[in-house]
């Protein structure tokens, strides 16, 4: 039985939209929380020998001229974000800590970036990010050359899923920032690559099966082949993406709390680079062909 992927192509597209715009909304209100690596400041890990309420720990720094300060529990203690502290504030906030929440309060560990190096990494994200889609862009027309320069649309179709994705993953850590203060790091940029180079290798399985089956049939009108093609590879995606899931998923669940939002992105990033390879790359080949048939007949229409 041949299911009919690409003429349901409209429907795919809406639900990319439900998921896609609701995130853009809250990254135009701001909602991407940039963690310390990105807009520079002092990360502290502090314990104590009974833990306080992580509000009691906020106020202190408030206090200390620190509003901006966030509390964040980890095992054994704290994890404190602020704006930049030289070393002479440092030691008077471990001192007046120990005078607050006893004499076995210490700050474990403290490290402080500068935002000349947050402004750098993030150029650097962006920058590595164009170079890959370039580069994803003439490897996929390569491989379609025998196409001409249709060969094209299959190397901006996959740049266009990848996309989806990478904006699904911003869109929703936008929201968790914007109702839970979650933050990004340098581990979120390294997940969003991440993703990026799962979605397109997941799409280039399907667009070489597509190619194959051309190939073999020549002539062949190309929805009927698309939808042959995916349904070869349906099997192979989904049991792929699962096992990479499973183990993303125990990481979340059961790992520490530094990679908690990495493992998360990531889990986000694979559902929706398997959900975009079988149900939008495809079909962006499948319309863009459509466009150019219409076009077509309409320019010949208007010769005759």
């Amino acid at each position: 039985m041949l299911f009919h992927f690409v003429e349901r192509k409209w429907w795919y597209f809406l639900f990319s939209a439900l998921l896609i715009v609701p995130g853009v909304i809250f990254l135009a209100l701001g909602g991407l929380r940039p963690g310390i690596e990105f807009k520079g400041g002092t990360l502290l890990e502090i314990t104590f020998a009974t833990r306080p309420d992580d509000t009691l720990v906020k106020n202190y720094f408030s206090s200390h001229g620190h509003d901006e300060a966030t509390v964040q529990g980890v095992t054994g203690g704290v994890e404190i974000r602020t704006t930049e502290m030289l070393p002479a504030e440092l030691a008077a906030t471990e001192a007046g800590l120990k005078e607050t929440f006893g004499p076995e309060t210490k700050i474990t560990n403290s490290s402080v970036v500068s935002p000349s190096f947050s402004a750098e990494l993030i150029q650097n994200a962006a920058k590595s990010i164009a170079l890959a889609s370039l580069l994803i862009v003439l490897l996929i027309a390569w491989a379609f050359r025998n196409f001409g320069w249709a060969a094209f649309r299959y190397g901006i179709a996959a740049i266009v899923a990848l996309l989806h994705d990478a904006l699904i993953v911003l869109g929703i850590f936008a929201i968790l920032g914007y109702f839970f203060k979650v933050e990004v790091d340098s581990l979120f940029v390294t997940a969003v690559l991440t993703i990026i180079g799962f979605s397109v290798h997941d799409t280039i399985v399907v667009f070489d099966r597509i190619r194959e089956n051309l190939r073999l049939n020549p002539g062949e009108a190309l929805n009927p082949v698309i939808n042959y093609s995916i349904m070869q590879t349906l099997a192979r995606s989904v049991i792929t993406s699962l096992t990479v899931v499973f183990t993303l998923l125990a990481l979340f669940l059961f790992g520490g709390f530094s990679v908690r939002n990495f493992a998360l992105a990531l889990l986000i990033g694979i559902i929706s680079g398997t959900y975009s390879s079988i149900f939008n790359a495809s079909q962006i080949v499948s319309l863009w062909q459509e466009i150019e048939d219409r076009v077509r007949h309409r320019r010949l229409a208007a010769a005759t």
